[in-house]
């Protein structure tokens, strides 16, 4: 396990498992391999015992570029991996095609990328390789699991001056997200939601009572699990807080947490602050009720929805 600048790196080792770099590249998310390709880059550095500052004077570029390149945050073109190749001293002509291999597969476009302003576009690369998410959300239900008509809802309620292209690119881009639920290999996902997420009425009471009914619906499929936060139990250590932890094993990279709000995106590394928003997610997770119970207080929510629907008072 290599630490450098406060970030857990968790690079793998040869053995039995194979490293990162030496998985086949395609399949998989132009941000995973950015990832991928920064984490290497990171260990060949710290291998070659050199600082950020010095490969910076190497480069004849800034620090921050090579930091950013090494955290993912920016894309390594083929020149640099070059010339960090020739820095580092890696001479295996391997070794040098997979760096170079990374470097293009990181450069291709995901689906995402197709569409214009997403907000979002690397939590959702990030989701899109991710065989591991756990999900907590106090006042909406995830964008994995809405309706069109609920996120239409959610999102105009969030960015009331959202423009009508933008804000259908977001919703037509929600939904192609949910088709890694029902791909060959999906992701496990667990979801914890408080009740008020089924209490507050999105757009309104036929828009969440079709919700509620999706939510059931996706409960029920092998890999996902959603359960319930009933008001009974109080307060509880997810109250302040809305998160996602995103985990990976193909390839292997360090997990993270994504947090969102009006600030804007945060992510956090670092096992550190991995464990610490596994031990919150498992806390939160202890004082819900369980799936099938989950599920009977969705379906008695579900159902006074349609019934004060039919009473003429759909709002």
């Amino acid at each position: 396990m290599a630490i450098d600048n406060g970030i857990c790196l968790n690079v793998p080792m040869m053995g039995d498992r194979p490293a990162a770099w030496e998985i086949p590249v395609a399949d998989v998310s132009p941000t995973a391999r950015r990832r991928e390709l920064g984490l290497r880059l990171r260990q060949l550095r710290t291998e070659a015992g050199m600082t950020v500052e010095e490969v910076a004077s190497r480069l004849l570029c800034s620090t921050s570029k090579v930091s950013r390149m090494e955290t993912g945050q920016r894309t390594a073109s083929q020149r640099d991996v070059r010339d960090l190749c020739a820095i580092y001293g890696v001479d295996d002509p391997g070794e040098q095609e997979r760096l170079m291999s990374l470097a293009r597969a990181a450069k291709e476009r995901g689906w995402w990328q197709e569409f214009e302003d997403l907000g979002s576009p690397d939590y959702i690369g990030l989701e899109n390789q991710a065989d591991s998410i756990s999900i907590f959300h106090s006042t909406i239900v995830p964008g994995l699991f809405q309706t069109k008509e609920y996120a239409q809802a959610v999102i105009r309620g969030i960015l009331p001056k959202i423009r009508e292209e933008v804000l259908q690119s977001r919703v037509t881009a929600r939904l192609k997200r949910q088709e890694r639920l029902d791909e060959a290999k999906p992701p496990r996902v667990i979801a914890i939601l408080d009740e008020a997420v089924l209490h507050r009425h999105v757009g309104n009471t036929t828009i969440m009572a079709a919700q509620i009914e999706k939510l059931m619906e996706i409960a029920a499929k092998p890999k996902v699990t959603v359960q319930v936060i009933p008001y009974e139990s109080g307060a509880h250590p997810g109250m302040d807080s809305t998160f996602t932890l995103l985990e990976f094993s193909d390839p292997p990279l360090p997990g993270r947490v994504y947090v969102e709000g009006l600030a804007g995106q945060l992510y956090l590394e670092g096992e550190n602050n991995l464990q610490r928003y596994r031990e919150a997610f498992a806390l939160i997770r202890a004082r819900a009720l369980d799936p099938k119970s989950s599920v009977l207080l969705m379906d008695r929510l579900r159902r006074q929805l349609l019934d004060f629907d039919a009473r003429g008072n759909a709002r």
